[in-house]
């Protein structure tokens, strides 16, 4: 606990006299530059943390938390299994589909995954409908053979509304001709997009009873089953269970084996960007170590006189500590209310220096995200002050230190 004469002298020694401007000179820098570190920290780390949910979002909106999917035949009796797994409560919504790579051909050709699936059902678990940006998904009606495609497939294939299109499954059938490829023409009925490659230049869908007679599946079966789940972090193990739950051999996947890969990269990007951004705090504390060190040497008569009048070694030092902690303590507060500011408004910062300086920092025929989004955690906001204020209260340990080994007689020999 600080004494009362500690805080008392160490809050002197930051106040400046003529013969120590530079001190204070150096404990202004150390100050900002804590404040900028903790600044930049908060509002980095956030637009990331905006990015990894606008990506998340994006993505999960298309694809499911996680599939279960037979490995040796059909699911047949869907309905019923559908209505038992919706009965859990870590379950949201379930879904039936069947799914298949495959060849697309009209004006272009391009190889996309075909997605049967039930309009119906599909609303509970994905959130195409709400981002079809012609046609309505509810157009995809059982034996009209309908197909519903990524804008960015429509632009490779070259197609509209209405438009034919052929797709041509990797299975096999017999014919006078010998074996050829199971295909059938659909028609044109709609598109979607998400704003992200992947989906929007990769997938189709069909209604899932076209896309069985398609692959000549008996009637009342599908290839499996899609959930939406209330804690995606959770879908790998919520599926293993449900698939043992319904009994015989099950393929599971969830989510991140389809894209982890890319939150994973978002992740590593994080960390090491809070590793580069940590080091600008890192250098504002050696300047607390360096602006402690000069004044313990220019207040070496002071130390000298506090010692024989009988001061101890922990009050000398507590004498520095308190006047290194109180920079870091000023700088981290200003840090944390700027990068909270600089956070919250950055939406609105950035298209103002945009139109001041007459650049676009994310055209719309470029990027996905055309905006920088923010996400401001409070855990980061936590984590980070109190990084900076662990950091500035061990940069003061060294000089406190050195302060208190200070011998009264070496020290006012010269005076």
């Amino acid at each position: 606990m600080l004494k009362p004469l500690s805080a008392f002298i160490g809050l002197r020694y930051l106040r400046a006299k003529k013969q120590t401007h530079f001190v204070s000179f150096i404990s202004l820098i150390s100050m900002l530059g804590i404040a900028l570190g903790v600044t930049t920290l908060i509002t980095v780390i956030s637009v990331m943390n905006g990015f990894e949910k606008e990506l998340r979002a994006r993505i999960l909106g298309a694809i499911s938390h996680a599939t279960i999917q037979p490995l040796d035949k059909p699911l047949d009796h869907w309905k019923q299994v559908i209505a038992d797994v919706d009965k859990r409560p870590d379950v949201i919504a379930a879904a039936p589909y069947i799914e298949v790579p495959a060849w697309l051909q009209a004006n272009g050709s391009h190889g996309a995954l075909v997605r049967g699936i039930s309009p119906a059902y599909e609303a509970t678990v994905s959130e195409v409908a709400s981002h079809m940006v012609e046609g309505h998904l509810d157009d995809l009606r059982g034996g009209e053979y309908g197909i519903v495609l990524g804008t960015g497939l429509a632009v490779r294939l070259g197609v509209g509304l209405g438009d034919k299109v052929t797709v041509i499954a990797p299975h096999l059938k017999a014919s006078p001709f010998g074996a050829t490829p199971l295909m059938r023409r659909f028609t044109v009925v709609g598109m979607f997009e998400f704003g992200e490659y992947e989906n929007d230049s990769g997938l189709a869908m069909v209604n899932i009873e076209d896309a069985a007679r398609l692959l000549r599946m008996p009637a009342e079966s599908i290839g499996g089953i899609r959930l939406r789940l209330k804690d995606v972090d959770k879908a790998w193990w919520v599926a293993r269970d449900i698939s043992e739950q319904l009994g015989g051999d099950f393929r599971v996947r969830d989510w991140t084996q389809e894209r982890g890969n890319l939150f994973q990269a978002v992740h590593t990007e994080k960390t090491v960007m809070w590793v580069i951004l940590s080091l600008i705090i890192a250098v504002a504390a050696f300047n607390i170590i360096s602006m402690l060190v000069m004044v313990v040497t220019d207040k070496q008569a002071d130390i000298a006189i506090l010692k024989t009048m009988g001061a101890r070694a922990g009050t000398i030092m507590r004498v520095f500590v308190v006047q290194g902690s109180l920079i870091g303590v000023i700088g981290t507060l200003a840090g944390v209310a700027g990068g909270i500011l600089l956070a919250q408004n950055i939406g609105t910062v950035v298209p103002f220096l945009e139109k001041i300086f007459g650049f676009n920092l994310f055209p719309e025929d470029i990027y996905y995200i055309t905006k920088l989004p923010s996400d401001l955690r409070n855990s980061d906001v936590i984590a980070f002050a109190t990084m900076s204020l662990g950091m500035s209260l061990l940069s003061t340990l060294y000089p406190a230190w050195r302060a208190s080994k200070t011998q009264p007689a070496e020290a006012l020999r010269y005076e």
